[in-house]
């Protein structure tokens, strides 16, 4: 819950923020010298503000957070992104806004797109106010990582080597809680039974169906027994209640790799050359998730996230709920994968997931296909993050 500011010093802040951008930027912004649509928005950041350096910042909490007020010179690399981008990210959250977005989202549905990143930059800054994320105890720095939506070969029937079933969720799921253990449900003959009527579809390889589970949705391209295949998306519908356990931290914990090998090429190895211990590790993480299955009509609209909203590659990511409410704009400052080269950029609080818990803590959505998986797969980079507010929505 948020600390209450006075009407005053609400003004107060506004009126500073507002008199940054105005000294900052000298006069209204101004125009490249081109014409028509080739013109460009010049964007200047304005000066430190000078009324927030004299004060005391304004602090808002957060169950799991505390923010702070900053400026938007504090903020590393603001003005040089893509900012442009986030519109259709924006704009999709602004379907279930956040509590306090109302108003920014109503400007934003009846603005003009940005035509240049300069100018959604300059948008954002006018309407929304920079908050540092950091934890009750005050640190700052967290852990961003990656995620994306599987795409996998399966069948509508179990056939061949497809013999691992994708399952809705069980008519009982609600009532039994917790409910079954990974264990039980893959290797209890009754339960098998009673469960066969949630059959959804059928994967090759165990594994596969792990890796769908932790990244809460997927792509499947089902064939039927004619030969005709379609893709349709595994969609999030449940779990047993049972908490995570990672197969990579196990197998680092029993020796078997070396912390930072535990990826899922590496994983997928170690399983083909100990088939006999596949059973056991995969029953070492407890959780099983069901699915709902969804049809595919447009292919570049990425899954829904917790918020209810299609994820946007490069632009939505997971969060802790307890530290930033879904539909917040948010600014990054990490790096890339396996690199030192910045990635400062701006995204949406769009979904969550059951690791992602800590005030400074982030899943960056990566999309789907090969080159989404292996960034995801490489991604555990420092973080550092700022929550985008609405000014009159303290």
């Amino acid at each position: 819950m948020f600390n209450k500011f006075n009407a005053r010093r609400q003004a107060a802040a506004v009126v500073a923020i507002l008199g940054g951008l105005v000294a900052g930027c000298s006069t209204p912004p101004k125009q490249a010298q081109q014409s028509g649509a080739d013109a460009k928005t010049t964007l200047t950041l304005p000066a430190a503000n000078s009324d927030l350096q004299q004060r005391q910042r304004g602090v808002l909490l957060r169950e799991r957070a505390r923010w702070i007020e900053a400026d938007w010179s504090e903020l590393p690399g603001w003005g040089s992104d893509r900012a442009a981008e986030l519109w259709p990210a924006l704009l999709r959250g602004c379907a279930r806004p956040a509590d306090g977005f109302a108003e920014v989202c109503a400007q934003a549905k009846s603005s003009a797109a940005p035509t240049d990143d300069a100018q959604a930059s300059l948008w954002l800054m006018q309407h929304l106010r920079p908050y540092r994320v950091e934890s009750h105890q005050g640190e700052a720095q967290g852990l961003i990582t990656g995620y994306f939506e599987p795409m996998l070969e399966a069948t509508r029937r179990p056939q061949a080597s497809f013999q691992v079933p994708v399952h809705a969720a069980p008519a009982d799921l609600m009532q039994r809680r917790p409910y079954f253990t990974r264990q039980q449900i893959e290797s209890d003959t009754t339960l098998r039974a009673r469960l066969k009527a949630q059959e959804l579809a059928f994967l090759e390889d165990p594994l596969d169906l792990l890796v769908l589970q932790i990244q809460g949705s997927g792509r499947l391209r089902i064939s039927d027994a004619s030969g005709r295949s379609q893709w349709v998306r595994m969609a999030f519908a449940g779990h047993n209640d049972h908490p995570y356990q990672s197969i990579g931290k196990t197998l680092i914990e029993r020796g078997e790799l070396r912390p930072g090998e535990a990826s899922w090429p590496t994983i997928r190895d170690w399983l083909r050359r100990n088939p006999q211990s596949a059973k056991e590790l995969l029953w070492s993480n407890p959780r099983y998730v069901f699915f709902r299955e969804e049809a595919l009509p447009d292919p570049a609209v990425g899954p829904r996230g917790a918020q209810g909203v299609a994820l946007t590659p490069g632009r939505s990511i997971a969060v802790d709920r307890g530290s930033i409410p879904y539909g917040t704009p948010v600014w990054l400052d990490a790096t890339e994968p396996l690199s030192n080269q910045p990635l400062r950029k701006l995204a949406m609080a769009q979904d969550t997931g059951s690791a992602i818990v800590g005030a400074v803590r982030a899943d960056y959505f990566w999309g789907w296909g090969g080159e989404a998986e292996a960034q995801a797969g490489r991604m555990k980079q420092p973080l550092r993050l700022w929550a985008l507010w609405p000014m009159s929505g303290m």
